[in-house]
């Protein structure tokens, strides 16, 4: 989150990273299951949100914080947020289709945005907190159909795109499964930034977040 996007921002930050150790990612698939594990990648802001929002689902083996959508290999954290790099904050989701559709990861994923926000996600405004569906060929039709559906929900215009699946880049170890391993500051993130008062706003009782 960056440091420049958020009120009082530069002591917030301090104070939500002090003290972090080395992070445990959610565990990856077993090795026998992995041939029929997918994955999908959605920009939703703030990546410890949209980590939290999928992680521990049925059928998701692993929700990972990193970046997409950019030119720049193997970005930095500091690099995204300084600007320049075209990353945006991604997670990416590996599932079992067996257990969870796309097409359900898809739909929840519409209920942890503003999909109305063309500038970035709640207080974290900027490049890197543009929303967007990284779709693969495979995957684009069940992505614009949740999107449709969800556009005739809201009954609102949606500047969240489909774009076609770019290379994804795993964030430092720092901030994976930041939202479990740090739950007091990542609460004080969500309380501050209004988050789940805002989604509540616009989704009601099928907000996630």
């Amino acid at each position: 989150m960056a440091p420049f996007a958020r009120p009082a921002a530069a002591a917030v930050f301090a104070l939500l990273l002090a003290g972090t150790g080395a992070a445990t990612s959610s565990a990856d698939a077993q090795p026998n299951s992995r041939q029929r594990l997918q994955t999908a990648i959605f920009a939703g802001g703030c990546f410890w949100s949209e980590e939290k929002a999928f992680d521990g689902l049925p059928g998701v083996r692993s929700a990972v914080s990193g970046f997409v959508g950019g030119h720049t290999a193997n970005p930095t954290y500091e690099q995204v947020v300084r600007g320049g790099t075209g990353h945006m904050e991604a997670v990416r989701v590996t599932f079992d289709p067996s257990v969870v559709s796309y097409r359900a990861l898809a739909d929840r994923y519409w209920r942890t945005i503003d999909p109305t926000d063309p500038r970035g996600q709640f207080c974290d405004q900027g490049p890197s907190y543009r929303t967007a569906i990284f779709a693969t060929a495979d995957q684009r039709t069940d992505a614009v159909a949740s999107r449709d559906a969800a556009m005739r929900t809201l009954r609102k215009t949606f500047t969240t795109p489909v774009v076609g699946a770019q290379r994804f880049w795993p964030a430092g170890a720092e901030h994976q499964d930041y939202a479990r391993r740090h739950h007091a500051r990542y609460e004080a993130y969500r309380i501050g930034c209004r988050r789940s008062e805002r989604l509540r706003a616009i989704w009601g009782d099928a907000a996630v977040g």
